[in-house]
């Protein structure tokens, strides 16, 4: 099923937290709504979900309009950043009380617990209760009682937040893979940059209750709509470099650090000193002084990077984006006409 959202407003104590939103969640996408803690993302999501009051505006799921609809009645499950597992019951009877409360029939409430059980690897577990499993399995069991509602429209408010690297790492993979053999609609919610690139088919950057860019997570990678976008996505962020335009309007240059080629110095103008190595395993980021400004660069991990270096620079022109240092959106212009300024 799609979600439309149009002209929503949500208020919390009086204060906007959003304001004139609109969003198109297409069916059976896996739509993350990605930005920093207070941008409204969670917002959003409850307000899909039926769990805040709207002030304006109209939320549709699946051409129905749902604004002041039941959360139950809205052909949803909800999976949040805490499991909520009720302590005293199994795996089993955790996952099927929405249905059984609802009145569904026994053989139908065993059929649903069996197939969320064999999607989430959980069918061992079954009979335990929730204290005698570690945290990715009750983010699993808490993800397997969403999925027994049979829902439409998959809501996820940060469930993978509270979990160490490596689980998070693993959940990803699953959740990637229940999205393609369900086939559902699915939106996520997380301030995880690299949570968002990997699970989404397309990523909507929020700010300050605004959606800043939606598209695909290499649209948005590449193409970034402003500087927040710019340097929100991507570790390290990218390299901001102010100057001007070959026709003398003040202009930011944004250069990813993987678009920063390192070479041995030839005493040509483009040169900088490393004044920082990284190492990150097979590659290593190399901070430089150059012309004033602070860059970031990434290179093989080779060990001949020393602070106190002086290096060549070489930028991708081809990979750059250009900004308006006033209102900070993209300036369709061929980087190639841009000239930086030395601090």
């Amino acid at each position: 099923m799609n979600v439309s959202i149009r002209q929503l407003a949500v208020h919390m104590g009086g204060t906007p937290v959003l304001e004139n939103l609109d969003l198109d969640v297409v069916a059976g996408e896996f739509l993350v709504l990605l930005g920093p803690s207070g941008c409204g993302k969670s917002t959003l999501l409850h307000a899909i979900a039926g769990l805040v009051d709207v002030a304006a505006g109209a939320v549709h799921i699946g051409g129905r309009d749902v604004t002041w609809a039941d959360p139950k009645d809205r052909a949803i499950g909800m999976v949040f950043q805490s499991y909520a597992l009720y302590p005293t019951m199994n795996v089993e009877r955790n996952m099927s009380f929405g249905l059984r409360v609802a009145g569904t029939p026994k053989a139908e409430v065993a059929r649903r617990v069996a197939r969320a059980a064999r999607m989430l690897q959980l069918e061992p577990l079954l009979a335990r209760k929730p204290a005698q499993l570690s945290g990715g399995q009750r983010q699993r069991v808490a993800i397997g009682r969403a999925l027994v509602r049979e829902a439409q429209v998959f809501l996820f408010d940060e469930p993978l937040s509270n979990l160490d690297a490596k689980l998070r790492t693993e959940l990803r993979r699953e959740l990637k893979a229940l999205h393609r053999e369900l086939g559902a609609t699915m939106v996520y919610v997380t301030h995880d940059q690299v949570e968002a690139m990997t699970l989404a088919t397309r990523v909507a950057v929020m700010r300050g209750g605004r959606i800043q860019q939606v598209g695909t997570p290499g649209e948005v990678y590449a193409r970034p709509a402003n500087m927040f976008v710019a340097g929100f996505l991507g570790s390290p962020s990218m390299n901001f470099i102010e100057g001007e335009t070959s026709a003398g309007g003040a202009a930011v240059l944004g250069v990813r650090p993987e678009h920063l080629a390192l070479h041995p110095a030839d005493g040509a103008r483009s040169e900088g000193e490393i004044a920082l190595v990284e190492a990150m395993g097979a590659h290593e980021v190399v901070w430089l002084d150059m012309h004033g400004h602070r860059l970031a660069a990434i290179a093989p991990a080779t060990g001949a990077h020393r602070i106190g270096d002086r290096v060549g620079v070489q930028i991708a022109l081809d990979r750059a984006s250009v900004f308006d240092p006033v209102s900070q959106e993209r300036i369709e212009l061929h980087a190639g006409a841009f000239h930086h300024h030395p601090r």
